[in-house]
């Protein structure tokens, strides 16, 4: 049987790495590309780059950043933040990104998903949701890293994106960002059983366990931060990942459908060699 998908997640500020609590305080981890060296000695077989700066200042993603992780990278990766039409998406593929993921932008024009999709396959568009409860006890989506109330229902707005054409959706829980403390499993279940598509969870994850745990409320592959940057309780720095031995023995994380990512070589088939 295929093992679900366990990906970390690396959050960059100033092509810094990042972690933060609940979207606040970022905290200085250390460089990307060490990462990346590292978790390409652990085998690790997906990563996702979250640059959580870009969208908020308006800035586009870091092309010079993008390609040198991509150069590093022995694993399949995905790049969110600042990309705001499918221009920035083509070069980003033509990078050697294999999947690209929007928040705020599909947002503000959902048609872009539907656009991404036609251009360059569902299997390659993820649309990331975040999500917390508002003053009224009712899970909202919130756009700009948290920042900004949409009034969207994540639920309603996870059957939109999949109606649109999103492969995956990214969907994390802000007020478990960063905590270590689980899983919002009560969001995961709620997404999970009203989409056919693949929904990524994060946002929590302290423990190796709390994967079973999500897979068993819905999510068929999960992502963390702060598990895989941070050691023991004093929380030093120190990039990690399980082994593929302890990854067996978690309940659950066996008998998946792994949706298949694209190659480079089928990227560049897509986007036009001219382009950059």
């Amino acid at each position: 049987m295929l093992n679900r998908r366990i990906i970390p997640c690396l959050l960059l500020e100033n092509e810094k790495l990042v972690k933060t609590i609940k979207f606040k305080t970022p905290k200085y981890i250390g460089d990307p590309i060490n990462a990346v060296k590292i978790y390409n000695d652990k085998e690790v077989d997906e990563i996702i780059f979250l640059d959580i700066t870009a969208t908020i200042k308006n800035t586009k993603p870091p092309f010079k950043l993008i390609s040198e992780i991509a150069n590093e990278c022995f694993m399949p990766f995905a790049y969110g933040g600042g990309i705001n039409n499918v221009e920035d998406m083509k070069k980003i593929f033509s990078l050697g990104v294999e999947k690209i993921i929007i928040n705020s932008n599909a947002i503000k024009n959902p048609n872009i998903i539907k656009e991404a999709m036609e251009l360059f396959g569902s299997q390659s568009i993820i649309v990331s949701i975040d999500a917390k409860k508002n003053w009224a006890g009712k899970y909202e989506v919130f756009s700009e890293c948290g920042k900004k109330s949409t009034g969207l229902d994540p639920v309603e707005w996870s059957k939109k994106v999949e109606k649109l054409g999103a492969g995956e959706i990214f969907l994390t829980s802000i007020e478990k960002d960063g905590t270590m403390e689980g899983y919002d499993l009560d969001l995961i279940q709620k997404v999970a059983n009203k989409v056919n598509i693949p929904v990524i969870a994060c946002g929590g994850a302290g423990e190796i366990k709390d994967f079973s745990k999500a897979i068993k409320f819905g999510a068929s592959a999960v992502a963390a931060g702060s598990l895989f940057v941070y050691q023991g309780k004093n929380m030093g720095v120190l990039i990690n990942f399980p082994t593929k031995e302890q990854i067996k023995s978690i309940e659950g994380m066996g008998q998946s459908i792994i949706m298949k990512i694209p190659q480079k070589e089928e990227i560049k088939k897509i986007v036009d060699d001219d382009f950059i």
